[in-house]
């Protein structure tokens, strides 16, 4: 789990879970690089040491902007490496793609390239692909601001949604240089605000949640041709919801009947049904999410329970979802000040 040390998060935090309930136990922390908002696993040919076994990765959300990674062997995340500058600002997102890590440098409106040694730690950049355009929001919308960086399904393509820019860009990347290539940027509707996306589990659709508005936009993926294409949007609150709500990320089932989107704002968790095709999306309901000012949801590897990062109460839920219906009941709860996102390993 993530959370920011710098309104008194202990960075990293570790915890092990109960297989029966969902319950977490805090297991050790590492505040050895600031606000680490969000986190990446996976598993090194080397392993730290050339042992071998899972390496963890986090974005520094700092002005300078950093990567650092992990090794969560033990109770505790240990550093390997030095901390590595991405050479973008306030990093929201990373992901690894072919052998790389990308971070989505929000503050500077782009996206890092940074090459994986085999010992799992990350070089210094090979590239930085810098967005260009801005939307209608005064405030939020002057310039680019890349939220979210994701290989599609396939591994041929990254995609980098930019909430500035009312825009989704398609990538790809050169394995051997670590060049970032733009192949195409699909527009969605101005002010909309995108934030994150994610996948079917068949490939053959993207969902993409928006910030600015509480609407998901139901997309169209062709692999074949490195085509995103808009089909519609549907609301994540019900008609009439008091105030005003910045939905922060969106989660889908495995086996692809439902959806679910975290409101801050709201403090809820929208539940959505996918039909057959996963072109159309209905709200069925929302739930409180636990806390207040959900920015992160997780799906555990069962697929039978759900977890939020609750920022603002500083706290990760959990909940057991209905396998019917999709809603989610709160089940229990642990202490995790300035909480900001969740990984199962």
């Amino acid at each position: 789990m993530g959370s920011f040390t710098s309104a008194g998060g202990r960075g990293i935090i570790a915890a092990s879970v109960d297989r029966e309930t969902g319950a977490l136990t805090r297991t050790g922390s590492s505040d050895a690089i600031a606000d680490p908002s969000y986190l990446a696993l996976a598993v090194a040919s080397g392993g730290s040491g050339g042992s071998g076994g899972a390496v963890l990765y986090a974005v520094s959300e700092t002005a300078e902007g950093a990567v650092a990674a992990f090794d969560v062997a033990g109770a505790s995340p240990r550093p390997i490496g030095e901390r590595v500058p991405v050479r973008g600002a306030s990093p929201t997102h990373l992901a690894l793609a072919s052998g790389h890590l990308l971070t989505a440098n929000y503050g500077s409106g782009s996206v890092s390239v940074l090459p994986v040694r085999a010992d799992g730690t990350p070089a210094e950049p090979s590239g930085v692909l810098l967005h260009e355009g801005a939307g209608p929001h005064p405030e939020r919308q002057s310039r680019p601001h890349a939220h979210q960086v994701v290989p599609d399904p396939t591994g041929r393509w990254v995609l980098s949604v930019d909430l500035g820019t009312d825009s989704v860009r398609i990538c790809a990347l050169d394995e051997q240089s670590g060049e970032l290539r733009l192949h195409r940027e699909t527009a969605l509707r101005p002010g909309t605000g995108p934030r994150h996306l994610a996948f079917h589990p068949e490939g053959g659709h993207a969902y993409v949640l928006n910030e600015l508005e509480p609407t998901l936009t139901v997309c169209r993926w062709d692999a074949e041709s490195g085509v995103l294409e808009p089909l519609g949007e549907t609301a994540v609150l019900p008609d009439g919801a008091a105030g005003p709500s910045y939905p922060s990320e969106v989660v889908v089932s495995h086996d692809a009947r439902h959806l679910w989107v975290a409101n801050r704002g709201h403090d809820s968790i929208a539940v959505l049904t996918l039909d057959e095709t996963g072109e159309k999306a209905a709200l069925v309901t929302t739930v409180p999410c636990g806390g207040r000012w959900p920015r992160d949801l997780a799906l555990d590897p069962t697929g039978r329970r759900l977890y939020a990062a609750n920022e603002r109460s500083g706290d990760v839920t959990w909940f057991d979802i209905d396998p019917e219906t999709g809603v989610p009941r709160r089940t229990g709860s642990l202490d995790v000040p300035a909480a900001s996102c969740v990984i199962f390993a």
